[in-house]
């Protein structure tokens, strides 16, 4: 029996040594307080920050309250004061739905909440095409921009040299599409980028990225099939800086065993990084859409270094993310999410990645 047992430990070692997933902090880790609570609990709520004077803001739009139900998916919006840890109410989302799974964007003193689903009584979903424009120096909205070309939801959102906002894939009323549509807030207009490949290794809903220099990186979500299945699937797209239409797409699978879907995207140092989120596919109430009950948060940070993902598992962060604020390279607010037993957080997260 004990050579038995040797052996079955030498085996469980060999199977530690073979994974590409590694527990390491060896070149820095996040931080991580609890700032005040929000004035509700929100979730599936579109994030991003705003500066005035210098000092930082933290802005969400819509989502969906403690009820996880279609009745309490709202317009409601708020803005917080990072130097004076103050919550603000501010005017809701104009339209005239609330809405769930959109994204905020900031260019330069303007953010841009794009795109999102309602749904009804009888519990069908409309994918939205507006593009809403909020004034951070007068604290208003302005008139909606140019309608998204294909309306959008549970998209990849990022901004490309303070200049352009990319839109990749998600979810259009029925299905994934492989769309990237690239809107110019100076122009107010819409431009065609290179598509995503049409397959179910690129299309996704509830993918999380960001751009890092001219590249496109996001991971994870959701794609079709029997009980939208979990991705495991790294894409990175190159932008063609002399015609940012153009990209070359391609994709790594590092992990097999590694998925994500709604989680926080960032970076610090030109390095990516995904927060919270979970590791199993979800309908708005944060039920496993495989029917296996209520989704718990994955309560992981990981991030690439040399061909391998480096995990933190040690936090406890929300899932049902749709964006962080960016206070600075090292300094990001998580806002909301679900956190444990499918519970709506009002809770506020100051993530610092300190040396």
């Amino acid at each position: 029996m004990k050579f038995i047992h040797i052996i079955f430990l030498i085996f469980l070692i060999s199977l530690l040594n073979c994974t590409t997933v590694k527990e390491s902090n060896d070149d820095g880790k996040w931080n991580i307080t609890v700032l005040k609570d929000m004035p509700e609990a929100l979730s599936n709520n579109a994030v991003t920050e705003g500066f005035i004077d210098g000092k930082p803001f933290v802005f969400t739009f819509g989502g969906i309250d403690s009820t996880l139900s279609f009745q309490g998916i709202h317009k409601r919006s708020y803005s917080y004061n990072f130097a004076n840890n103050s919550w603000f109410r501010i005017a809701d989302l104009p339209d005239s739905l609330g809405k769930i799974a959109s994204a905020a964007s900031r260019v330069h003193d303007t953010l841009y909440i794009l795109g999102g689903y309602h749904v009804f009584k009888d519990h069908s979903e409309k994918s939205s095409d507006k593009v809403h424009r909020y004034n951070i120096s007068s604290d208003e909205f302005l008139e909606d921009g140019t309608a998204i070309p294909v309306p959008i939801d549970d998209h990849v959102q990022a901004v490309w040299r303070d200049s352009l906002i990319y839109v990749v894939s998600g979810w259009y009323d029925k299905e994934n599409v492989a769309n990237v549509q690239i809107y110019n807030p100076s122009k107010n207009s819409w431009r065609t980028g290179t598509s995503v490949p049409n397959n179910h290794l690129y299309k996704s809903f509830g993918a999380s990225g960001i751009i890092v220099g001219d590249t496109i990186l996001y991971f994870g979500g959701a794609s079709m099939g029997k009980h939208y299945p979990i991705q495991n699937v790294l894409r990175k797209g190159v932008i063609n800086s002399n015609n940012p239409t153009e990209i070359d797409w391609s994709y790594q699978i590092i992990d097999s065993t590694v998925v994500g879907y709604r989680m926080a995207a960032t970076s610090v140092q030109n390095r990516p990084y995904w927060l919270g989120g979970s590791t199993t596919t979800y309908n708005y109430d944060a039920i496993a859409y495989d029917g296996s009950g209520g989704v718990l948060p994955s309560n992981r940070v990981f991030h690439l270094k040399n061909k391998q993902w480096q995990q933190d598992v040690s936090h406890n962060l929300p899932m049902d993310l749709r964006g962080i604020a960016e206070i600075n390279d090292s300094t990001k607010i998580i806002v909301g999410g679900i956190i444990e037993n499918q519970q709506v957080s009002k809770k506020v997260y100051l993530l610092e990645w300190k040396k």
